[in-house]
């Protein structure tokens, strides 16, 4: 009997390796697959292509929120996560007292003053200070209003943005009314809180609502009692930080809620990108001018 040449009669070579001879086939599209390319699967065995087709497809069949994001299993994470870093500091800083609020509240520049008789505040490098300083309060009474209005505002938010986004936005808020206050307020003016970034998320909210074609009374009426608040006088509210959370907050969610779906991510991370670039050039120059 002679020795057979070349390939067994009714084997087929592997689609990816050619030169393989096997007698198992996708389940999926029936294409040859040897031992190196089969996938078990709950029937049989499949080969990469496919497994990697259905996986794409299935995370296309994935629900997403408005801005693109995957649905979180708990849309209150990051929010909950935010209160829990609040209610730290104020525990900090109700036991280390004026010294916290000194090191790590929002101060622009002071030589000598009041505060301090070193040189200490953002234009002397302690540029910390823009995001530390939303993260401290002093009274039981700031921490829980501003505390309210995140546990209102944050879980819609959240669910409607995605984790990422959201956090983004908060922290982005955050910084925009640090930087306001480092440009109009008086360089040895501290202050602290985190009504910057929930300014910011009353401006988002209000975007929000518009881009759903909700009744947008209820969050316009709101938005207007605290601006009234922010400046009535006698109350040393830091209306800079106010203001400039709010115009952030509705600057990027425009660009979250309303980025094209094709360019999706592009607008929506170009966006706080640019608005970050905004504000370290207006640091930059109101450091120029202190020092």
């Amino acid at each position: 009997m002679t020795e057979q040449q070349g390939r067994q009669p009714g084997l087929a070579g592997c689609y990816r390796h050619p030169d393989r001879e096997t007698g198992i086939r996708c389940t999926r599209c029936d294409r040859p697959i040897c031992p190196d390319c089969m996938i078990s699967a709950s029937v049989g065995y499949q080969c990469p292509q496919c497994v990697r087709g259905a996986s794409e497809a299935t995370r296309a069949m994935q629900p997403r929120n408005l801005a693109g994001g995957t649905l979180a299993k708990d849309p209150r994470l990051v929010t909950k996560i935010l209160l829990g870093l609040n209610a730290v500091m104020f525990v900090t800083v109700l036991g280390g007292g004026d010294q916290v609020v000194r090191d790590l509240g929002m101060l622009g520049y002071a030589a000598a003053g009041p505060f301090t008789t070193e040189t200490m505040g953002v234009a002397s490098g302690e540029w910390y200070r823009m995001i530390t300083s939303a993260f401290l309060h002093q009274q039981f009474w700031h921490i829980g209003f501003n505390m309210l209005a995140l546990w209102i505002l944050g879980p819609n938010l959240e669910g409607a943005l995605g984790r990422a986004r959201f956090l983004a936005l908060y922290l982005i808020s955050a910084l925009a009314g640090s930087t306001l206050s480092y440009l109009l307020a008086a360089p040895n003016q501290l202050s602290l809180g985190a009504s910057g970034a929930i300014f910011g998320l009353f401006g988002a909210t209000a975007v929000l609502m518009r881009r759903l074609k909700h009744d947008m009374r209820p969050i316009l009426i709101l938005l207007a009692i605290n601006l009234v608040v922010t400046f009535l006088p006698g109350l040393n509210i830091a209306w800079q930080a106010h203001l400039g959370g709010l115009i952030a907050g509705a600057a990027i969610a425009f660009g979250m809620v309303h980025a094209p779906r094709d360019k999706r991510t592009l607008v929506q991370y170009g966006t706080c990108g640019a608005v970050l670039l905004v504000l370290v050039v207006a640091c930059v120059v109101r450091t120029a001018q202190l020092l």
